[in-house]
């Protein structure tokens, strides 16, 4: 069991007694309050930041303990150190808030338990309970607290009434709770007869032993290191270390040995005065010391040699390990139990299979009797037919005889129609012969009809395919000739759409031609006109040449070339062909 499982079984009561009204939720105010507490005993830095964001007033209503398990885990338990706070303060707290509920006894009784002897044995029942909830503690568990409480007061332990309560079927199933354990203790059944101050010290042993991990306490004479004279201490052994006080109130500590692997306990023979003498081996020094007696030397070395074995095996408590040692025991028990139980039902069913068939072997052997008593009468009836079919035979022996003889007679007669028989069976054997041949012939004759039939069936099979093709073809050239016929109309609408176009462009056409016919008649009259224009320009450049022919001497000045710079001007001809154009 982990230290979170520990504190959160303390943690549970102190939740529990916040519920007043048993409805498994608790105020929000109230949860702020043990949260705050529980950082302070865990010594944890409180966040009220993060306590006001987890539990903002979204709503009025309270939180169960599975609301409040995620911020117990996430904002208070996964920030504790082992080591950095003192458990005994967390029970304290949670003791203190569960005992106001819960723990109310009868203060005018003279067995009360203090209350300080109360809170011991709630943590020794949290330490010892199972690791469920609601916390309840095994019968087992409750026979080993009280045995140990009862060895410590040197008492021994019989109650009468613990078997009583033990026997209870609630309590053999799941357990008493803490609140029944303390009241069947302050009952004073189990300290009947011991003071107060005893049974105070023998909790105060148990506690210490238990939740404190004391392996053992008590007075040893230890030698000195360095002055090596003897004194008394009280040692304290706990599975990690030996410490040593100067007396049993453990309030001077005078040293701390550390205990690990490589330890060990050694039996020294007396010398210096001193017996019942053993030394402790570490790796730097070495402890001797002496006990009253050789019990407690041996108790002593018992208990350091645990120690160091609990250290290598990596285990931090005794009573931890010793308890899931029992629980494992308690379930192996458990499973035996079964086990026992399954092979009682087992040998009961066997038994009750065993008496069924000795009943029904009882019944064979009735049946058998019956039986032999039947057969008896057969056999009896069987002899008398015998009898009856003996007398019979030789009736018919007689009888026989005289049918022997006329048979005789009769076989004479027989011997003659055997031979003619004979005959007959010779000439039906040549007939049978012959109708095997004939039988032969129309055997073959069917088979050849057969192959035939066949044949002609092929063939009706093949005229039958050829007919289903040929009909086949026949709805193809329908389809075909109905798919012609439908494109020749179409053929047909285009032809005469086609035509009335063909039509309309040949009027055109004419239109065209007509158009064709009046251009070249008036390219003609212009062709006439324009050679009569180019005779009539030919006919105009004569004359003109004609009239600017040079004058002979005594005549008129003629037209010279501007490009001779002399006074004679070069006749210059006039070219009136551009007047056309």
């Amino acid at each position: 069991m982990d230290l979170r499982s520990e504190l959160l079984k303390s943690i549970w009561y102190g939740f529990t007694a916040l519920d007043l009204e048993k409805s498994g939720k608790v105020s929000k105010s109230q949860l702020k309050v043990l949260s705050h507490n529980l950082c302070t005993v865990l010594a944890i830095p409180h966040d009220p930041v993060a306590l006001e964001e987890h539990f903002r007033d979204d709503d009025d209503g309270p939180v169960s303990s599975q609301g409040y398990m995620p911020y117990l885990n996430k904002y208070i338990l996964d920030k504790v150190v082992d080591g950095s706070f003192e458990k005994e303060h967390v029970d304290e707290l949670c003791w203190t808030l569960t005992a106001k509920k819960n723990y109310q006894p009868d203060r005018t009784s003279f067995s009360i338990l203090p209350e300080k002897d109360a809170f011991r044995l709630w943590c020794l029942f949290n330490f010892l309970s199972e690791d469920k909830y609601p916390l309840v503690m095994v019968a087992d568990e409750v026979e080993y607290l009280l045995k140990k409480t009862c060895a410590a007061m040197s008492i021994e332990f019989n109650c009468v009434d613990l078997e009583d309560l033990f026997s209870q079927d609630t309590v053999q199933h799941s357990g008493i709770t803490v609140w029944v354990f303390l009241e069947l203790m302050n009952s004073g059944k189990i300290t009947r007869g011991v003071d107060k101050a005893s049974i105070s010290m023998a909790i105060e042993e148990v506690y210490r032993e238990i939740v404190g991990d004391v392996l053992k306490e008590g007075y040893l004479w230890k030698k000195g290191q360095l002055r090596r004279n003897w004194k008394e201490r009280w040692f304290t052994l706990r599975p990690s270390h030996l410490c040593y006080y100067t007396g049993e109130d453990r309030k001077d500590c005078q040293g701390n040995i550390a205990l690990d692997g490589n330890c060990c306990v050694e039996v020294l023979p007396d010398r210096d005065g001193k017996r019942c003498m053993f030394c402790l081996k570490t790796i730097s020094k070495t402890y001797e010391m002496s006990a009253s007696d050789t019990k407690q030397r041996q108790e002593w070395t018992t208990a350091i040699q645990t120690a160091i074995r609990l250290h290598v095996e990596g285990k931090k408590s005794l009573h931890k390990d010793l308890k899931l040692k029992r629980r494992e025991q308690r379930e192996q028990r458990e499973k035996r139990r079964q086990g026992k139980e399954e092979e009682l039902q087992r040998l009961r069913a066997l038994q009750e299979e065993r008496e069924r068939k000795l009943a029904e072997l009882e019944l064979l052997k009735e049946a058998q009797k019956q039986a032999q008593a039947l057969l008896e009468q057969d056999e009896e009836r069987r002899r008398q037919q015998h009898e009856q079919l003996q007398r019979a035979l030789e009736v018919q022996l007689k009888e026989a005889e005289e049918a022997r003889v006329s048979m005789q007679a009769e076989m004479a007669l027989k011997e003659e129609e055997a031979e003619r028989q004979r005959k007959r069976i010779l000439e039906l054997e040549e007939m049978q012969k012959r109708l095997e041949e004939a039988l032969q012939q129309e055997i073959k004759a069917r088979l050849d009809e057969e192959g035939f039939r066949y044949a002609q069936a092929g063939l009706l099979a093949e005229e039958e395919e050829k007919m289903k093709a040929l009909m086949a073809l026949q709805e193809e050239q329908e389809e075909y000739i109905q798919e012609t016929q439908r494109e020749k109309q179409e053929l047909k609408q285009e032809m005469e759409a086609k035509s009335c176009a063909l039509e309309e462009a040949q009027r055109q056409l004419e239109e065209v031609r007509a158009n064709r016919h009046r251009v070249d008649q008036d390219v003609v009259a212009a062709q006439r006109k324009l050679r009569q224009a180019s005779t009539n320009v030919k006919h105009w450049n004569v004359q003109m040449n004609r009239l600017m022919r040079p004058i002979g001497p005594g005549g008129n000045k003629t037209i010279t070339s501007p490009n001779k710079k002399t006074n004679n001007k070069a006749p210059y001809p006039l070219n009136l062909s551009i007047i056309i154009m």
